[in-house]
């Protein structure tokens, strides 16, 4: 047993390789007034007023090679109780309330936001959240204010004073500008804590950094550390030295308190208490598989429809059709790629499961008092949720706004959750409509808490069809829903004037400019008399709410404020929460000087908010952006600096949370026996807005009930790009751990491969970088920086957020585990440097020479980057979960109308080819996928190219009827018996595959409809684009897809009607047209004919009438609304195919008969 451990940490600069083609990593914060005046705000600066204020949240900037924890708590060595002291407090307070900008060659600076929203801001996490005025002559700045939006004032003679006035007060030698007495640090802290104590009942819990901690990442880790040494107390808090010295044999050092066994394996949860080892361990989740009165019949009904198959091929290929040796040919060749398709299809589904999880046993192991968490804090790790966005025209900021508001609301420890919103366009739209979200999360929130409101997105709950009273009992619940709603109709009022008001404000300020130069020229004494003199060009920017110009993408793109030339910013919109909850009050017992009243009582409520964070990467002309996968990694990088949640979960700016408590459902799994091998948790895609009769399958049923739940049975589900829970270290590239104790098989459930040492790639492409399996073991994180980076605040972050992340070491057989209670420390206040170090981790050269993109977080090179992602951890050795929740756990809008949906597919095949045409082929995979998973990733790239084949085949029933002939001779009883079982075998796995999954008949049916509209239309194209790319390097970019509004606004599916002309209507056009004037052709060849063959018409006919059904919803589509198509139309469609058929009868007539009317003749 190690009696102690190391943690080595590199500054930026230290010990890392020097790269020219990067800039100056040295960061100069600059805050900018509402006055125009800028205050340099520099690290040194932090340092000195960390010196002489005692705050080692903020440690002087030196260097240190490592530290050492040896001592655990004993009665000699107990941790101290400290508050944050009111420094690190006032750099929290500037920092929340200041937009960080900077990027490639540019200096990082922060603006201190006055207003960040026309309306007042009104919650005091808020960014610019009034307040009262600083006293110093000459500011214009805010006072800072605690949890509750109550004034701080450092002195007891009340003077009010901002942020930046204090900062320079203390530095100028401590006095108070009012009183000019010294400030008294001691007391402070003790009103901070007196305060504390009336808002939460009790004082926070923190523990001191250790002495020399060289940064804020040390600091965590070592909290971690010490949080799992205080497990040895008793249940009475006071220390036990002889169970000390019972459960860890005399022991000292790190890692004593996972209980080692005799062995010494600590770390690996070999040994435990003996109250743990008495008490049943119960697991989180439970595998349900598939009854084997369903499961059985449908693996040998996979069996027989196999070998029948086999047989049939066989059979046609020995009997050929002379008379028509091209048609015989052509179905050859489609028959056997058929098959092979449907085997690659099929396989992958013989091991379905069922997965069920237990919140009343997360909740009981994670946030109910133990003897190792005595308050019931809540050990569950953090969480960071990206909500990804590009284009608020394409995409709503007020549907952005909808899903930002129901992730604050979740139901999920506050202080754990944080958000981050990507905006890759830049937009100041997007920045002011989050802002307005924050400001009415304020009243939201509390509310959906009280009430235990579901959904927790405000559009969807107002817009409930059912009783909103069901099952309320509050007396006030009718009065705080009124309310509540009059305040969202104002704030969608609000949210949707805001292009407007920005441009109406921008016209303002730009005219004024212009009003002043023109006011300066005419002052200019080098400017004659009458001489004229060109008007002066002022830029049309965009500006803020505070007067002062958007750093971001303007109304009227300028210099470096294009969409693709801005610079980084990020602004904290919610700071982060405190440790404690904070209860509301009721609307009299609010103090006057309060600055955030509610008008509704929400006492015994916590009215805290999560973090909630507004990016927006650098971007710069002549960089690779890698559009949503790179938007993606740079909120990763920002992340792990700001927040470092060991999970993540991203969703798209259209997929709000539809079950508040489907996080917990999602930990469940990550946090259970075994989780630890779990890279990401998929939830099923719910959608909204769908026609009754689901026309073009959007609900996409047969894939997220069918097909997921198969490959939840082998090694996951794949990632399908939102609604993914993921674990951040697998999304690092490392390995899972204990990768040399799993070996791959077919399956989960069936042909498991035994155990035996095989030799695994170590080339550069398919070699992992490698996690340590037990805590003995330590990282090499001498080759980090080539591979995350050269950020110190990001490298160091990775050993925390791998242990964070780890299942409770609670049960002999959980490996790799921690103790109970690490996490319930509070995380650390946010500094300047801190986010000045994420806007450097997100400015364009960051991912330079790095391995970003290429091994590490989302992949690039596919317009599919989520299936490439999910496929490179499957490769890893890493599993996947499906979870299926009773309510669903996230609902999103699809594109209902026919175009829209026809390049929706357009790009998921376009992607498929690519990853086909890439390293990440299946067939390249490592030894480490299993063999069905394999054979599932070797069927999402192979699936598009049946296009192919598809087509040909649909036109053969035209083609056969044109000719007279069929694909066989003579419909023989071998042939037709063949079709019988092979029709009647695909019933019934189609009626056993409805039973395991849950979907129904209809929704399978419409499901092979749009297969046979999307093989011939997208997934033609795909192909083809794809090869355009492979064989030429033409690049294919694809838009987003708009979301317009129809015509008719009081049909809520008027889109479904509009019919948007497109290429990819042209072939399945084709086919349709063909097939009907071939069965007029056939007809009128047989009814003229001197010996009809009927037999040949009859199989011609079927299959027409098999291709024309599965294309009914597209000539729906092109029929538009129900009722407005003129019956003209029918008429002419009924006379053109008439006379093509005769005219075809008379340029071909029937063999022997010269004459157009043959042998037959009216009566």
């Amino acid at each position: 047993m190690q009696t102690n451990r190391s943690l080595r940490n590199s500054r930026s600069g230290r010990n890392q390789p020097t790269n020219p083609s990067q800039p100056d990593r040295s960061v100069q914060f600059v805050r900018r007034t509402s006055t125009g005046r800028y205050v340099n705000y520099s690290q040194d600066d932090i340092d000195s007023i960390s010196s002489e204020t005692g705050d080692f949240t903020n440690p002087p900037s030196q260097e240190y090679a490592h530290y050492t924890v040896t001592i655990p708590p004993t009665p000699d060595n107990q941790p101290m109780e400290i508050e944050p002291s009111i420094s690190a407090r006032v750099e929290e307070q500037y920092v929340s309330s200041s937009l960080f900008t900077g990027g490639f060659n540019t200096a990082t600076r922060a603006h201190l936001m006055d207003k960040v929203i026309e309306s007042e801001s009104s919650h005091p996490q808020m960014a610019g959240a009034k307040g009262s005025s600083c006293a110093m002559e000459g500011c214009d700045g805010k006072v800072m204010s605690d949890e509750r939006g109550v004034d701080i004032l450092p002195c007891e003679c009340d003077f009010k004073i901002c942020a930046e006035c204090f900062n320079d007060a203390v530095k100028a030698g401590g006095k108070c500008p009012g009183c000019k007495e010294p400030y008294k640090v001691t007391e402070l802290d003790e009103m901070s804590n007196n305060n504390n104590n009336y808002e939460t009942g009790g004082p926070t819990m923190a523990l001191p950094p250790p002495p020399g901690a060289a940064n804020r990442m040390e600091r965590r880790l070592s909290m971690v550390q010490s949080m799992k040494r205080q497990m040895s107390r008793s249940q009475t808090g006071e220390w036990d030295h002889n169970r000390w010295l019972f459960e860890t044999k005399g022991t000292y050092g790190y890692g004593n308190a996972i209980w080692p066994s005799e062995s010494g394996d600590g770390g690996t949860g070999g040994g435990q208490p003996s109250e743990l080892a008495s008490k049943p361990w119960r697991p989180l989740t439970r595998k349900l598989n598939v009854p084997a009165a369903i499961l059985s019949p449908y693996r040998l009904l996979i069996l027989i429809r196999f070998v029948v198959l086999g047989l049939f091929l066989a059979w046609r290929v020995k009997h050929k059709n002379e008379d028509a040796i091209w048609l015989w040919g052509m179905s050859v060749v489609c028959e056997i790629w058929f098959g092979f398709s449907w085997i690659l299809d099929q396989l992958p589904k013989l091991c379905p499961v069922n997965r069920a999880t237990d919140l009343a046993v997360l909740k009981e192991k994670f946030e109910t008092p133990t003897q190792s968490n005595p308050t019931g804090k809540s050990d569950l790790p953090g969480l960071d949720i990206f909500v990804s966005t590009a284009d608020p025209e394409k995409e709503p900021v007020l549907v952005t706004a909808n899903t930002i508001l129901s992730i604050l609301a979740a139901d999920y420890p506050v202080e754990k959750l944080s958000c981050y919103v990507s905006d890759d366009g830049g937009a100041l739209l997007t920045f002011e409509a989050m802002a307005e979200a924050a400001s009415y999360a304020n009243m939201w929130v509390p509310f959906c808490r009280k009430h235990n409101i579901e959904p927790r997105n405000p559009d969807s709950y107002f817009n409930l069809k059912k009783d909103p009273y069901k099952g309320k009992v509050r007396p006030d619940f009718v009065k705080d829903r009124r309310r509540v709603k009059r305040e969202y109709d104002e704030f969608k009022v609000r949210v949707n004037g805001l292009p407007d008001a920005i441009r109406r404000r921008s016209d303002a300020y730009n005219a004024r400019e212009e009003i002043n130069a023109m006011k300066n020229q005419r002052m200019n004494p080098a400017v004659l008399g009458d001489e004229v003199v060109d008007p002066i060009k002022i830029p049309k920017g965009t500006w803020m709410a505070d007067g002062t110009h958007w750093p971001g993408t303007w109304i009227n793109p300028g210099s470096e404020h294009t969409r693709g030339d801005h610079a980084g910013i990020i602004q904290v919109m919610l700071k982060p929460p405190s440790d404690n909850p904070l209860y509301g009050m009721a609307p009299e017992d609010q103090e006057e000087n309060t600055t955030n009243p509610v008008p509704l009582n929400f006492t015994d409520v916590d009215i805290r908010l999560p973090m909630l964070v507004y990016v927006s990467r650098e971007k710069r002309p002549g960089y690779d952006h890698n559009k949503k996968a790179g938007a993606m990694n740079a909120l990763v990088r920002a992340s792990a600096v700001m927040s470092n949640g060991p999970f993540i979960l991203n969703l798209d700016c259209d997929h709000y949370v539809y079950n508040s408590q489907a996080f917990r459902e999602g930990m469940c799994f990550m946090m259970d026996r075994g989780g630890d091998r779990i890279c990401y948790v998929q939830f099923p895609q719910r959608f909204e807005g769908i026609d009754p009769s689901d026309r073009y399958a959007n609900h996409n049923t047969v894939f997220f009930d069918g097909n997921m739940r198969a490959l939840d049975g082998l090694q996951g589900p794949v990632y399908v790009g939102t609604g993914t829970l993921f674990r951040r270290i697998a999304l690092y590239g490392f390995d899972p751990p204990r990768s040399k104790e799993h070996k791959p098989g077919c399956c989960g459930c069936c042909f498991p491969r035994k155990k035996s040492p095989s030799k695994v790639s170590s080339s550069e492409e398919t070699r992992a970088l490698r996690m340590a399996d037990f805590d003995e073991e330590e990282m090499n994180m001498s080759t980090f920086p080539k591979k995350f980076g050269n950020s110190s605040f990001l490298i160091d972050s990775i050993p925390v957020a791998e242990y964070q992340g780890r299942p409770l070491a609670d049960h002999p057989a959980v490996k790799n585990g921690r103790p109970p209670g690490a996490l319930t420390v509070p995380r650390d206040l946010l500094d300047a440097s801190t986010v000045a170090e994420a806007i450097s981790v997100i400015s364009c050269w960051y991912e330079d020479k790095t391995e970003w993109g290429n091994r590490v977080g989302w992949i690039y090179g596919s317009v599919t980057e989520d299936v490439v992602t999910g496929y490179r951890m499957h490769n890893r050795g890493w599993k996947s979960v499906y979870c299926v929740t009773k309510r669903d756990a996230f609902r999103g809008t699809a594109p209902i109308n026919l175009t829209d949906r026809l390049h929706q597919v357009l790009r998921w095949a376009t992607g498929s080819v690519e990853i086909f045409f890439s390293r990440n082929n299946a067939l390249l995979a490592s030894p480490r996928m299993k063999i069905l998973q394999r054979i599932a990733y070797l069927n999402v790239g192979i699936y598009p190219f049946t296009s192919i084949f598809l087509i040909v085949y649909c036109f053969l029933p035209a083609l056969s009827l044109f000719s007279g002939q069929f694909i066989v001779k003579t419909l023989n009883v071998t042939f037709l018996s063949y079709l019988l079982v092979i029709t009647i075998t695909l019933m019934l796995l189609a009626i056993l595959e409805v039973k395991w999954s849950g979907i129904n008949l209809e929704e399978w049916w419409r499901n092979e409809q749009f297969w046979l509209i999307g093989g011939t239309s997208a997934h033609l194209a795909a192909v083809f684009q794809g090869l355009l790319k492979v064989i030429a390097g033409i690049e294919i970019s694809f838009t987003l897809t708009s979301k317009s509004t129809a015509e008719d606004e009081n049909d809520e599916f008027a889109e479904l009607y509009v019919v948007k002309w497109t290429s990819l209507m042209i072939p399945p056009l084709t086919i349709m047209m063909l097939n009907l004037i071939g069965i007029a052709v056939g007809f009128s060849r047989t009814i003229y004919s001197t010996i009809p063959e009927w037999s040949k018409l009859l199989g011609g006919v079927f299959f027409s009438f098999w291709v024309l059904a599965h294309l009914y919803p597209f000539a729906k589509g092109l029929m538009g609304r129900r009722g407005r198509t003129p019956t003209i139309v029918f008429v002419w469609s009924g006379l053109i195919a008439i006379t093509i058929s005769l005219l075809w009868v008379a340029i071909n007539p029937p063999s022997g008969n010269t004459n157009i009317g043959g042998s037959f003749t009216f009566p």
